[in-house]
């Protein structure tokens, strides 16, 4: 046994020893957080238990009812829940002799989402079977899992997980791992005891890859270590298995910071209704499949966010669908209907992979002439109505569907019985305009998510919640799989709907040709008793099914208007930016890095200035005209990359000397596009800087003077999709590397450390 890793931790929190168990569990119970490697784990069991004695001498079988801490009078054994049959683990008894290690009572068992000891048979018979062993054969094992700490039987917490690694396209899959994970409250220990099997196919613990995590108080001061019980034996995969520097020194100082955090997560855990290897196996296989259309995406958006997200979306539907199949026992494949589809993305492969569906926007994209025949897309308003319902549809999709998300439970329900919906919220709107949170202890995302969970449960669904594992910070998800009522009280159910969104929205102004508002679904205005205070409700005519449920309700314009300053006046804009330049440039302070001896000029870097007071000093009818622009005066300078750097509210000259070479972390196709911008652009510092440009002239990437500018290289894309990878795929070329450090460009030299000097 041997401590590989320590660290102090500071808490002037005073969450100790709490937060420890609270990070603990998110290394138990999500190890993807800290290690990328990882899809996952799936845990299998858990269960209270007590260590054996070391002295023992009894008979097999007494020695593992009581290693297992079930005598005949002992309580309930594995799968089974406690005598009060309320939720969660036992708490231990509050002793006032506790160790100060022990923390909240049942603080390690909480964070599994408050279940009961999980049945499984497995994790009863291994546990029993380890306690033998530990009594008999392992002595020197039953030590370490014991620790320093009171020789008396203490209750533990013990849990079977199997750990599943990141399928790899580029080599074997590495099979998921189970361990034994034992968390000794009183004692301040998490052990993991990795399982692998013997000869005889029986699981045994692997002694070369035991370790614990430790917290322990010396002399008023924490500190958490790492202990390996055979370090000279430890064998590292770089997967499952991380190398011991990695658990002394990366994992142990997260641990660390994690335990003395305040902050308590208010969602789900990742994928918690679905099947990590499931998920695993899917989103590899379907991003292997679709990785092409990276190289391919004529939008303007980043291609490797809205291509991973959408295929990770996808996968995620599949296994979810997947499994609904096979509750219910049918092999048909869902149908779907994506509402606000975008670029349409998810439909496609949904499509692809055999579920037959459509995608609905109010705008056609590029790509979807890309597509082909096989995957369906709409240019149309969906404004909710009776008209706009899909009756045959098994999903409707809202993915990032902005003012349709607090509709689409709506329309789902109003469809048919059996129709579902998935949401994932993103932009925050209410039935009729913008979203506003009513509730100022809630974040305003938490507070939207949930607002559509209230419309689900109203519209008659069951709402369960899921964080999807995607590249947003949008990504809880929230699903309608069944119904709270039978299809009998479909008619009262929509009375209720209809009461909730006009009690929401108030009472709205009916339409020139109408008196009332717009009843529930299948009943006419006269034959409604509106409880919500409307007047008019009495002697109306029927609802045509054009006429929207709510009147106030516009979808958004098919032409998107442009308020990002794109459209600003090129004068307005060399204003703007010559004027804030001249203020930070004001400031006079001198480039700290100087050449040695002052034998150059120092570039002027200016001062660094907050937005507030740049725009003090602006004109107000500059102002007003930049207010009506998304982002403002922000936007128009982050707009002017190559002249500003704006970062926390802040704004200063961008001195490109200082930029981080970052060519290897752009993806493959921006790489290409920004070697094709090389010298299309005059250089704004050789113009209007008093000290020229901070580089020479090779080496910058922007024409100094109309002497060396270039034609823009034009990108032609194919305009259909390539076919799906069966095989590995010849890279393109890099683009050459350049002495830039934001950008890539022909110049093979360094930077220089000034200005002045060549760049060689």
């Amino acid at each position: 046994m041997a401590e590989v890793g320590r660290i102090a931790v500071r808490d002037p929190g005073a969450l100790l020893p709490g937060g420890f168990w609270a990070a603990a569990a998110v290394w138990l119970e999500r190890p993807q957080v800290a290690n990328k490697r990882l899809c996952g784990v799936r845990l299998e069991g858990r269960r209270r238990a007590v260590l054996p004695r070391a002295e023992s001498r009894g008979r097999p079988e007494q020695e593992g009812r009581a290693a297992s801490g079930r005598g005949p009078e002992d309580g309930p054994g594995a799968g089974q829940r406690a005598p009060d049959g309320g939720p969660g683990l036992e708490r231990p008894r509050a002793d006032e002799g506790q160790p100060p290690l022990a923390g909240p009572p049942g603080r390690p068992g909480e964070a599994a989402g408050g279940e009961a000891d999980l049945p499984a048979a497995d994790l009863e018979s291994l546990w029993d079977g380890l306690c033998r062993s530990l009594v008999r054969d392992r002595r020197d094992l039953l030590a370490f899992l014991t620790g320093p700490g009171p020789g008396a039987p203490r209750e533990l917490h013990v849990l079977l997980r199997t750990v599943v690694p990141k399928r790899s396209a580029r080599g074997p899959p590495s099979a998921p791992k189970r361990e034994i994970v034992v968390q000794d409250v009183l004692n301040g220990t998490v052990t993991f005891l990795p399982l692998e099997e013997d000869d005889t196919g029986n699981l045994k613990v692997k002694m070369s890859n035991v370790y614990q995590i430790q917290l322990s108080l010396v002399k008023e001061e924490w500190f958490m270590s790492v202990l390996i019980f055979c370090p000279e034996r430890w064998h590292s995969d770089g997967i499952v298995y991380p190398k011991v520097t990695w658990l002394a020194g990366e994992l142990l100082a997260k641990l660390a910071r994690w335990s003395v955090e305040s902050r308590q997560s208010t969602f789900k855990s990742t994928l918690s209704l679905i099947s990590i290897v499931k998920y695993s196996k899917a989103y590899q296989e379907l991003k292997e499949k679709y990785k092409d259309m990276v190289k391919v995406w004529p939008e303007v958006t980043d291609p490797e966010k809205f291509v991973y997200e959408d295929v990770a979306i996808a996968a995620y539907l599949l296994v979810l669908w997947e499994d609904e199949r096979a509750e219910r026992g049918v092999t048909a494949k869902q149908s779907f209907v994506d509402l606000g589809c975008g670029n349409g993305l998810l439909v496609h492969v949904l499509s692809s992979e055999g579920h037959p569906g459509r995608g609905i926007d109010i705008r056609r994209r590029k790509i979807w002439d890309m597509y082909g025949p096989q995957t369906r897309l709409e240019e149309d308003a969906i404004t909710p109505n009776d008209s706009t319902l899909f009756p045959d549809v098994d999903w409707l999709i809202g993915n990032h569907s902005d003012e349709l998300t607090p509709w689409i439970p709506v329309i789902a329900a109003r469809s048919s019985y059996n129709c579902r919906f998935f949401v994932l919220p993103c932009c925050f709107f209410d039935f009729v305009g913008r979203y506003h949170r009513r509730q100022s202890e809630k974040t305003q995302y938490r507070g939207y998510l949930d607002f559509i969970t209230e419309v689900g449960v109203t519209c008659g669904f069951h709402v369960e919640e899921d964080c999807l594992r995607i590249p947003s910070t949008k990504r809880v998800c929230l699903i309608g799989k069944s119904r709270t009522y039978p299809p009998s009280g479909e008619a009262s159910m929509d009375v209720q709907r209809t009461q909730y969104i006009h009690r929401r929205r108030g009472c709205p102004g009916s339409p020139p040709s109408r008196a009332a508002a717009p009843p529930s679904l299948g009943a006419t205005a006269s034959s409604v008793d509106r409880p919500d205070g409307c007047p008019g409700s009495q002697g109306a005519p029927d609802v045509p099914a054009e006429e929207p449920w709510l009147p106030a309700f516009r979808p958004r314009e098919k032409t998107e208007r442009i308020r990002n300053c794109a459209t600003l006046p090129r004068d307005v804009v060399d204003q703007v930016v010559l004027q804030v330049a001249d203020l930070l440039l004001g400031g006079q302070l001198l480039n700290p890095r100087s050449a040695p001896g002052g034998r150059l000029k120092a570039w002027n870097r200016g001062e660094s200035l907050s937005l507030s007071e740049v725009a003090d000093k602006l004109d107000k009818e500059t102002l007003r005209r930049l207010k009506r622009e998304c982002g403002g005066l922000q936007t128009l300078l982050r707009n002017s990359h190559q002249v500003f750097e704006v970062l926390n509210g802040s704004v200063h000259i961008r001195d490109w000397r200082e930029e981080k070479r970052q060519e290897g972390k752009h993806p493959e196709a921006k790489r290409t596009l920004l070697s094709g911008t090389f010298k299309t652009r005059l250089c704004w510092f050789f113009t209007h800087h008093p000290d020229g440009c901070v580089l020479p002239s090779h080496c910058c990437p922007f024409a100094h003077g109309p002497e060396e500018l270039r034609p823009p290289r034009r990108k032609h894309r194919s305009c259909e999709l390539p076919p799906p990878c069966e095989g590995p795929v010849e890279r393109q070329a890099p683009a050459p590397q350049g002495c830039m450090v934001s950008e890539t460009f022909p110049c093979s030299s360094p930077l220089p450390s000034m200005g002045t000097e060549p760049c060689t």
